[in-house]
């Protein structure tokens, strides 16, 4: 059995939370795979186009520091549609910094790695994209458009087949019959394309929705109504069993640090606690209020001991409510 082809990862690092994040991200890969033979790109927008007037750049040198140590690439990048007024469209506008035809796994920052990631066969999979989430995205109301009449519009709108993206396993009133991702990770062969695809779904959705869905919110929905899109106008779809890895042994994606602590596998916060120990990368990330009460005091215990991992509120929503009511509420 040959080893699984090199792919490249894709993620976003800029001033405030999202460089200790990345950091984090970045060492996690080092600790948790040595052997991974592709690129990591932390992409940094700059604070031009449509960042301009706001600080972007990493600011923190022993973050600087830190990165060098663990060989990472800090590629800057020029938001030119989205930037501030949608922050999370980095994603979409950072992929054009990936070599065109080579197989590439985006990571959202708020991601640990725990395991060996490069034997996930990213490299010869379909698009692809995470099934760790809720529903939701459309919040459709009780006069109508129904959720089937939502989605269908959009695949209309981009002369795609509605049908062939149907899970027929659930009714037409349920969420999960409809294609849908987190867009924590995703990943595909040819991110030149990808980038192409995405960018003009998603702008052709932000600028012209179509009836529809112009009364639905985009905000911060609109890369996750976008990518079921992209991922079935390139041939793709939901991830099979070989890339159970990620949300699985080899990722978690952790979003806020108090839900790590609360929901998270024993394993998780093993790998967590190990590397941020490292001297220094603990100097990087002490400098980062909800790193430093989280993991290095006692403010990740406290939010652990609130829950049981074998009984965990069917919602995120319900385990934030008593995280906030507790106070252990940090972003």
């Amino acid at each position: 059995m040959t080893d699984p082809a090199p792919f490249n990862i894709l993620a976003i690092a800029q001033a405030g939370r999202l460089q200790y994040e990345a950091l984090l991200l970045a060492a996690s890969l080092r600790a948790q795979d040595p052997a991974f033979a592709g690129r990591l790109i932390l992409a940094e927008p700059q604070p031009t186009g449509a960042w301009a007037g706001h600080a972007t750049r990493i600011d923190d040198p022993d973050v600087h520091a830190a990165l060098d140590r663990l060989d990472v690439e800090v590629v800057p990048f020029e938001a030119r549609h989205f930037g501030a007024a949608y922050p999370n469209g980095n994603k979409i506008e950072a992929l054009a910094l990936l070599p065109p035809g080579a197989p590439f796994l985006f990571l959202d920052s708020d991601t640990l790695v725990t395991g060996p990631l490069s034997a996930v066969p990213v490299a010869t999979a379909r698009p692809a994209a995470s099934m760790r989430r809720e529903g939701t995205w459309p919040q459709p109301n009780l006069y109508g458009p129904s959720r089937a009449e939502i989605w269908r519009s959009l695949y209309d709108r981009f002369g795609l087949d509605f049908e062939s993206s149907l899970d027929s396993r659930w009714p037409a009133d349920r969420w999960q019959r409809y294609l849908y991702f987190n867009a924590g990770w995703f990943c595909g062969p040819d991110p030149a394309a990808f980038h192409r695809r995405y960018l003009d779904i998603a702008l052709a959705i932000r600028d012209e929705p179509p009836p529809q869905v112009a009364a639905q919110p985009l905000d911060p929905w609109l890369d996750q109504a976008a990518l079921p899109l992209t991922i079935h106008a390139l041939g793709g779809g939901r991830p099979g069993e070989a890339l159970e890895g990620l949300d699985g042994w080899a990722t978690c994606h952790w979003r806020v640090m108090a839900l790590l602590f609360a929901r998270e596998s024993d394993r998780v916060v093993e790998v967590l606690r190990e590397v941020a120990a490292t001297p220094w990368v603990k100097k990087a990330l002490r400098n980062h209020a909800p790193f430093r009460k989280f993991i290095y005091q006692k403010k990740g215990e406290r939010a652990r001991a609130m829950f049981d991992r074998a009984a965990l509120p069917a919602s995120e929503a319900a385990i934030r409510r008593r995280l906030k009511k507790a106070g252990h509420w940090m972003r």
